[in-house]
């Protein structure tokens, strides 16, 4: 009785507007799911054709109760467990240095049983609200958190450039950017930042071969038509408007990331440009929101904390809707909701519940 009291009076008091839109993306990745999983299957040598549509809805399902869990938490709750999924994050990161499940070249995966967890899709919403509260508690006298913000930027960026994952290390960057400028702190700070991370951008194209070679093949591609990103883009220009109808698609028979990394690329050739532009309206439906609410926030951990997770999630989706589109090198990232992956679907998952949990209506929250 207790819960379902909780329950009606979270759903009088949160943002329905980002839960519909949490929601339809969900729904929208189940769809495109099925579409890309018997392609996905027949790449992995996998019997069942919707191997992966499964799997995805059990992660899809488990993804809704963690987001409604989580946003129904009071801010400053919201703000701990953030806290403690960063630490948590980075304890696991630092652990898999040394036990860590290598694929592909990357050391991003651990190990639990036949299940495989990417604890950097789970810092991602830790750090972002975790510095956030840092900022709004650097200017006081004597304060350390300027300090303390910073160390966990190192922290992360090198945990993550170790693995290496060159795509999570720009988003940690730019989503601390977002929140440095917005905390208000003095040009010189902002300029240095700027500065050092061009000088760590530069750093590693210079020491990770990983990152030259993906930059020189972006930047000088082979020509003959034949590599990811030329695939699926041949895939995107193909598609037309209205697409070529569900399950006629070619691409997820051919690019063995396509229910994962080119998911996009899977949704405009089977269902046309209005899907792109359906996809693309949800996600700036999602930062426009966040924006809106943040301006209007009291308090500065919740106002960083939400304009800090609603840019994580757009850049985020621009960066993998830019790969598709070939204007920026293959980075390994996720479109938000729609990819398949469950480390993906649960991170992003508590991105949603802390940015729900944030701009809960309360007394005195917003101006």
């Amino acid at each position: 009785m207790q819960f379902s009291g909780a329950l009606r009076d979270w759903w009088w008091s949160v943002d329905r507007v980002l839960v519909f839109t949490f929601c339809t993306l969900m729904a929208v990745g189940l769809v495109l799911s099925l579409a890309a999983s018997p392609g996905a299957a027949a790449s992995n040598h996998i019997a069942d054709p919707f191997y992966f549509f499964f799997r995805h809805s059990v992660f899809a399902a488990a993804g809704l109760v963690i987001m409604v869990l989580v946003s129904l938490a009071d801010p400053v709750n919201a703000r701990r467990f953030a806290n403690l999924v960063l630490i948590g994050s980075i304890l696991v990161m630092i652990y898999m240095i040394f036990a860590g499940h290598e694929a592909k070249g990357a050391q991003r995966w651990v190990r639990f049983g036949s299940f495989s967890l990417q604890p950097s899709e789970f810092l991602k919403p830790g750090f972002v609200v975790t510095v956030a509260w840092l900022f709004s508690r650097a200017k006081a006298k004597g304060s350390p958190s300027m300090v303390l913000a910073f160390l966990v930027l190192i922290a992360s960026i090198s945990l993550l450039m170790k693995q290496p994952d060159l795509g999570q290390t720009v988003l940690i960057m730019a989503s601390f950017g977002a929140v440095f400028f917005l905390s208000g702190m003095s040009w010189v700070w902002i300029i240095s930042l700027g500065s050092f991370s061009i000088a760590g951008l530069y750093s590693a194209y210079t020491f990770f071969p990983y990152v030259a070679a993906r930059i020189q093949h972006f930047l000088e591609p082979s020509g003959d038509g034949n590599s990811q990103t030329d695939r699926a883009l041949a895939a995107l220009t193909g598609g037309g408007i209205f697409g070529r109808g569900p399950g006629e698609g070619v691409i997820k028979w051919i690019l063995p990331e396509a229910h994962t990394d080119y998911i996009f690329s899977v949704a405009v050739e089977e269902f046309g440009t209005l899907a792109a532009l359906f996809i693309i309206t949800l996600f700036s439906i999602i930062l426009f929101r966040g924006f809106s609410s943040s301006l209007r926030l009291t308090d500065q951990t919740e106002q960083l904390a939400v304009a800090g997770l609603s840019v994580m999630i757009g850049l985020q989706a621009a960066i993998n809707i830019a790969v598709n589109l070939h204007i920026s090198p293959p980075e390994g990232m996720t479109l938000p909701f729609l990819s398949y992956g469950g480390s993906s679907m649960l991170g992003m998952s508590i991105t949603a519940g802390l940015l729900l949990a944030f701009t809960r209506r309360r007394p005195g929250a917003f101006e």
